[in-house]
């Protein structure tokens, strides 16, 4: 059965917290607390897009972008990216991404950082830069997509992501 991708309505919310507790569930580098990122983020008013990829009616996907700042320059934060364990490996993950990519783009805001996999998110534009860090740490995890000038400094995520 074929997938789409939408914008979250009303109602979505509960299916957004489990499709990303099941995508985060015993993975190494989870904190625990990304099932309730998106609505802490929304909660904050600081959800600037939310797309889920569903099939049928049943949400199989989601991504979050979210205001951040990298030294002073105002970007968008990606993530959470979370894709049903039973649905992984289809592309649904790379599709979410580049649409809210193209989004952002779209809207003026192309600048998006993120930390995550370098070999997943380096197929899709992103980069790793070593004037960039987070929390302090150059790291090769902290990668950008969209800015025409790269900018330097810490990556600073949206107090929610702290919560």
């Amino acid at each position: 059965m074929k997938w789409k991708i939408r914008q979250e309505a009303e109602g979505d919310e509960p299916a957004i917290a489990q499709v990303t507790a099941a995508a985060f569930a015993g993975k190494p580098y989870a904190d625990g607390n990304e099932a309730d990122l998106p609505a802490k983020l929304r909660s904050a008013g600081a959800l600037v897009l939310s797309l889920v990829a569903v099939q049928g009616k049943t949400i199989i996907g989601h991504v979050a972008l979210s205001p951040a700042r990298i030294g002073d320059t105002k970007c968008l934060g990606l993530g959470p990216v979370s894709v049903h364990p039973d649905m992984q490996g289809r592309g649904i993950g790379s599709a979410l991404v580049n649409h809210a990519l193209a989004v952002a783009g779209a809207y003026g805001r192309g600048g998006v950082a993120l930390t995550g996999d370098p070999a997943f998110y380096g197929r899709l534009g992103f980069v790793q830069d070593g004037d960039v860090t987070y929390q302090g740490m150059p790291s090769k995890h902290v990668q950008i997509a969209g800015f025409a000038d790269p900018p330097k400094g810490d990556l600073q995520f949206h107090a929610a992501f702290n919560e």
